[in-house]
C-alpha cells in the first residue's frame, strides 16, 4: 500500500498493491495493521455504505456537524471525481479543496477526515462508490454546501448541468455553511 499526501496534506490517496495475473487480481482494500504503521491514524470505522449513480450526478459537498465522519472512499464500479473541501476554521487550508479520480480501474482509495466536507461526480454511465465511516450517519447534523458555490470554486469536470438531488439543489452558500472550529 502507498499512502501520498494531497495539497491538502490531511487527505490521503491510498494505493493498494495489486497481484494480478491471468485469472484476475486480489488486492487489500483495507488493513488496519498497515493503515495504522502508513498514517499513523488509529482510526476505528463504524459504518460501510455501498451507493450506485448514473452519469452525470453529483452528490454534495456533505458533512456532519456533530458526529463528524472521516470518510475512506473508493470506486468499485466506474469512475468518480471525488472531492474534500476543508471546513475547519483553524486550519491553514480552510475553504481549499482537492479532488482525485477513483475509479474501479485505478483502484485508489481517498480518506477524507473529520472536519472537512465531501461529495464527487460520477464520470462513467454507472459508479457504485463504497465509504467506510468513523461515525454514524446522523441526519439531524447533516449539513449540504452548495456544490458550485462561487467561493469554494470546485473545478468539476463537467461537460452539462449534473444530475442533483433536492437537498443538493438547496445546499447553502459556503460563506453561510456551519463550520468546524
Amino acid at each position: 500500500m502507498k499512502i501520498t499526501a494531497t495539497a491538502i496534506p490531511d487527505v490521503l490517496v491510498v494505493e493498494p498493491t495489486v497481484f494480478g495475473d491471468d485469472r484476475g487480481f486480489f488486492y487489500e482494500s483495507y488493513n488496519e495493521k498497515e493503515w495504522q504503521k502508513l498514517t499513523g491514524l488509529k482510526t476505528r470505522f463504524v459504518q460501510d455504505n455501498h451507493s450506485r449513480s448514473a452519469k452525470g450526478v453529483l452528490r454534495g459537498i456533505h458533512y456532519q456537524i456533530q458526529q463528524p465522519q472521516g470518510k475512506l472512499v473508493r470506486a468499485v464500479v466506474g469512475e468518480v471525481f471525488d472531492v474534500a473541501v476543508d471546513l475547519r476554521e483553524s486550519s491553514p487550508t480552510f475553504g481549499q479543496w482537492v479532488g482525485e479520480r477513483l475509479s474501479a480501474e485505478n483502484k485508489k482509495t481517498l480518506w477524507v477526515p473529520e472536519g472537512f466536507g465531501h461529495g464527487f461526480l460520477v464520470l462513467s454511465d454507472v459508479a457504485e462508490f463504497l465509504y467506510r465511516t468513523t461515525d454514524f450517519y446522523a441526519p439531524e447534523h447533516e449539513r449540504c454546501i452548495a456544490w458550485n458555490d462561487p467561493e469554494i470554486a470546485i473545478d468539476w469536470p463537467l461537460s452539462d448541468e449534473p444530475l442533483l438531488s433536492e437537498k443538493d439543489r438547496k445546499g447553502d452558500l459556503f460563506r453561510k455553511a456551519d463550520y468546524y472550529k
